[in-house]
C-alpha cells in the first residue's frame, strides 16, 4: 500500500498485517526477512515460517517462538512465554498472548484480546503479588475465531472450528464447532448447523456396503472377525446383529439355519457356550472368556425371533443372598471393568431364564438391583475405585449399568454424578485423542452419557460438545467397503463394524439426529430396554 497518499497511515501494516503479502515492496519484504532473521538468531528453539509478517510496534518477548507460514502479529501485541502459533494465524492489535500456548492453523485473534495461560495465587493472608503463579498451558485449534476483547483464561482447550464471541470470559473447554458467548462464556450455537447429511450419508453408505463386509467375512461355512482371523461365538453374532440393524438377516445362511447353528453352541446342563478355541474351559458365570455368551449369543437369537433352548442354570439356582454374594464378590476395586462384566451376563442370564419361565427365587433380581443401588458412589455414581485412571472404572459402569438398569429399564441411582465422572473421564488424551481411540472406550463413555441424560438435563451442552467431536472422530474412521476397525489402525471386521456402528447412533442421539441414521442397534447395543 503506498502510505505516502495517506499521512493518517504511516504505519499501514503494523495496523493491517494482513495485507503484507499482497501489497508490500521488495525493500519492505527485505527489511522484514532481516528482522525475522536476527530475531530466530537471537533466541534458539525458534522458528517463523514463510511469508509472515511480525510488527516492529508489537512486544515479542517469548522464551520460543514457533510461527506457522503466513502467520501475522500486529502492532502492539504482546506474546511471551512458549509459544506454537500454526499457519495462517492472525493476533491483531494490542493482543496479549502469554504463557505455554498452542494454536493450530487458520486461528484468527480479533483487537484486544487476552489469551493468558498463567494465573496468580491468592490465598487468604498472602499479598497476591507474593504468591506463585500457577501455569497449567491453553491450547486452540485450527479455524478457531476469536472476536475483540475476549479472555481466554489458564487451562482452556478450545476445540477446532469454534467461534468465541467479542468480550467472552472463556473458563472452560470449548467443544469443536461451538459458538460461545458472554461471562462466562456458553454455548450459544453451532458453526455450520447439524451433521445430518453426513449421517444420512453414513447411513446409506454403510447400508449399501453391508453386503460385501458380510461376506468379506464368511469362509463358506462359518463367519470370522476378520479374514484370517481365529472362528468365534461372537463373529457370527455381530454378523446377525449388523443385518438387524435393518431389520435383516445375513444372507450367507437362511435365518433357521442362523438360530440352529447358535442354539446348538449351547450345553444343555448349564446353559452357558464355550469358546469355539477353548472347548473345554470351565462353564461358570466367572469366566470371562464364556459369559460374553450370554449376551452375544443370546441377543443374536433374539433379533432372530428365537431364544436359547435352556437356561443359565447357574443364575437359576440363586437366591437373594446367593446373588449378593456374587456382587460383592466381584473385583470391584482391583479391576472394575471385570466386574462390570461379570454382571452385564448376570443381569442378562436374568432375563432370558425369565423368559424361559425359569426365574430365580422371588426378590433375587430385586435383591440385585438393592445391592447395586446402595453401593454406587454418590460422589461418582460409579462402582469400583477412582484412582486418577477412571479407564476401569468408567467401562466397568457401562457394562454392569448395561446388564442391569438400561436393560430392565430401571433408573439410575446418581445420574448426575455419572455425567460428571464420564465428562472428566473424556478429557483424558490416552483414550479419547482422535488417533487412540477404540471401539470399547468410546461406547463405554457414548452409552452412560446417553443412559444418563435420559434422567437429567445435567451439562447438556458439554455433553452435546463431546458427543459431536466423537461423532467427527468416528465418522472419519470408516473404510469404504470394509467397515470399522476395532481402533483407529485395526484391520476392518465385523466387531468394529457393529460397535462402531452403534456407537454412533448413540452419538447421534444426544444430538438429537439418530433419526437421520435409518438405523438403531439391535441385540446387545440396543437402546430401549428388553424388559421394563
Amino acid at each position: 500500500m503506498n502510505s505516502v497518499k495517506n499521512p493518517f497511515d504511516r504505519h499501514h501494516f503494523d495496523y493491517a498485517p494482513w495485507e503484507f503479502r499482497a501489497h508490500a515492496t521488495d525493500d519492505e519484504r527485505s527489511h522484514q526477512r532481516q528482522l525475522q532473521q536476527a530475531f530466530v538468531g537471537a533466541f534458539p528453539g525458534s522458528e517463523i515460517g514463510a511469508d509472515c509478517f511480525i510488527s516492529e510496534l508489537a512486544a515479542v518477548q517469548t522464551e520460543t517462538l514457533e510461527l506457522g507460514d503466513r502467520s501475522t502479529i500486529a502492532a502492539y501485541a504482546n506474546l511471551s512465554g512458549r509459544l506454537r502459533i500454526g499457519c495462517d494465524c492472525s493476533i491483531n492489535i494490542s493482543t496479549a498472548v502469554r504463557g505455554e500456548i498452542t494454536m493450530g492453523d487458520g486461528v484468527r485473534i480479533g483487537s484486544h484480546v487476552s489469551i493468558l495461560a498463567f494465573n496468580h495465587g491468592f490465598e487468604p493472608g498472602i499479598e497476591v503479588f507474593r504468591q506463585p503463579l500457577t501455569e497449567k498451558g491453553i491450547q486452540i485449534g485450527s479455524d478457531v475465531w476469536i472476536g475483540s476483547h475476549a479472555v481466554i483464561l489458564d487451562g482452556v482447550t478450545i476445540g477446532d472450528g469454534a467461534v468465541i464471541g467479542a468480550a467472552a470470559v472463556v473458563t472452560k473447554n470449548v467443544p469443536a464447532g461451538a459458538i460461545v458467548a458472554g461471562v462466562p462464556a456458553r454455548v450459544k450455537g453451532w458453526r455450520g448447523g447439524h451433521h445430518r447429511e453426513r449421517l444420512q450419508e453414513f447411513s446409506a453408505r454403510l447400508h449399501g456396503d453391508l453386503d460385501a463386509i458380510l461376506d468379506r467375512s464368511w469362509t463358506g461355512d462359518h463367519y470370522l472377525d476378520v479374514p484370517g482371523a481365529p472362528r468365534t461365538v461372537r463373529a457370527h453374532c455381530d454378523a446377525v446383529e449388523l443385518a438387524a440393524m435393518w431389520g435383516g438377516v445375513p444372507g450367507q445362511l437362511g435365518a433357521v439355519e442362523h438360530i440352529e447353528r447358535l442354539r446348538s453352541l449351547q450345553d444343555p446342563v448349564t446353559g452357558l457356550i464355550a469358546p469355539l478355541e477353548a472347548p473345554d474351559a470351565a462353564l461358570e458365570l466367572r469366566n470371562s472368556d464364556v459369559n460374553y455368551h450370554v449376551l452375544c449369543a443370546g441377543y443374536a437369537l433374539d433379533v432372530l425371533g428365537s431364544s436359547f433352548a435352556y437356561p443359565i442354570a447357574e443364575v437359576a439356582s440363586m437366591d437373594a443372598k446367593a446373588i449378593v454374594g456374587f456382587l460383592e464378590g466381584r473385583p470391584w476395586r482391583e479391576n472394575a471393568w471385570t466386574a462390570g462384566h461379570d454382571v452385564d451376563a448376570l443381569g442378562t442370564a436374568l432375563l432370558w431364564n425369565e423368559r424361559l419361565g425359569a426365574a430365580s427365587a422371588p426378590g433375587t433380581r430385586e435383591a440385585g438391583f438393592g445391592w447395586l443401588g446402595t453401593t454406587a458412589d454418590p460422589r461418582t455414581g460409579l462402582w469400583g475405585g477412582t484412582d486418577d485412571d477412571l479407564l476401569l472404572p468408567v467401562n466397568g459402569f457401562y457394562r454392569a449399568s448395561r446388564g442391569t438398569f438400561a436393560q430392565f429399564g430401571v433408573p439410575l441411582p446418581y445420574p448426575e454424578r455419572v455425567i460428571d465422572t464420564v465428562l472428566s473421564h473424556t478429557e483424558d488424551p490416552r483414550y479419547f485423542a482422535p488417533g487412540v481411540q477404540n471401539a470399547c472406550n468410546v461406547l463405554d463413555v457414548a452409552h452412560p452419557l446417553w443412559l444418563a441424560r435420559r434422567q437429567t438435563s445435567h451439562r447438556s451442552e458439554e455433553i452435546t460438545g463431546i458427543a459431536r467431536r466423537l461423532l467427527d472422530d468416528a465418522l472419519a474412521a470408516y473404510v469404504p467397503g470394509e467397515g470399522f476397525g476395532f481402533a483407529r489402525d485395526d484391520e476392518p471386521g465385523l466387531q468394529g463394524t457393529e460397535m462402531w456402528a452403534s456407537i454412533i447412533w448413540f452419538l447421534a442421539d444426544l444430538l438429537g439426529l439418530s433419526d437421520a441414521l435409518g438405523y438403531e442397534p439391535r441385540g446387545v447395543h440396543r437402546p430401549e430396554p428388553a424388559r421394563k
